[in-house]
């Protein structure tokens, strides 16, 4: 067993903890429908999160050929999956409680700052990681969407407005499509 086969170990139970979760939260919104008020911007983050747990997992592949590690670099990787979790706690917040007029959006503008800040710090970190792994930021298409979302997540702290929300699933949607096709559609040999 190679290093980063031992290290993943605790990565891949982090990500599976946040996609149980998001599934668990999917079945709890079916089986409380009649009972929640449903607010769409959060089916689609709940959505979105799930992606980014799997591109999470997926691209965490291509560290298996890193042979540096040490504790601090090991840190900084797990803290991309841990806030990931920390982003789906947030978002299904209101889900286990099961009483009747459970006002999601409500919940969701509670927590909007939180959610979006630590939305940004797991960018930060994902960029951090690189710079800590290989000495330097990523590519410029990964950049890029990285500075994208990050603006996007800091205007989210900020910016209250209803409007802005709902655009911003489908905008972060597509955003996030691109960016696995660009990068990230195959694994390496």
């Amino acid at each position: 067993m190679n290093k980063f086969s031992h290290l993943s170990v605790l990565i891949t139970i982090i990500l599976g903890l946040g996609i149980a979760q998001l599934v668990m939260g999917l079945g709890r919104l079916i089986v409380l429908r009649g009972r929640i008020i449903l607010y769409w911007p959060v089916v689609g983050w709940i959505g979105l999160l799930l992606v980014l747990h799997i591109l999470t997992w997926w691209t965490m592949f291509f560290l298996r050929e890193y042979t540096e590690w040490d504790f601090f670099v090991f840190l900084i990787v797990l803290l991309q999956p841990m806030l990931l979790y920390f982003l789906t706690a947030l978002i299904l917040s209101t889900f286990g409680s099961g009483e009747s007029g459970v006002n999601i959006k409500k919940n969701y503008y509670a927590n909007v700052r939180w959610f979006f800040g630590l939305f940004v710090l797991f960018l930060c970190v994902s960029l951090i990681k690189d710079l800590c792994l290989y000495g330097r930021l990523p590519g410029i298409t990964n950049l890029t969407v990285h500075v994208i979302f990050i603006a996007l997540g800091i205007a989210a702290v900020i910016i209250q407005r209803e409007w802005y929300h709902v655009l911003l699933v489908p905008t972060s949607a597509v955003l996030i499509i691109i960016y696995i096709a660009t990068l990230f559609p195959r694994l390496p040999t």
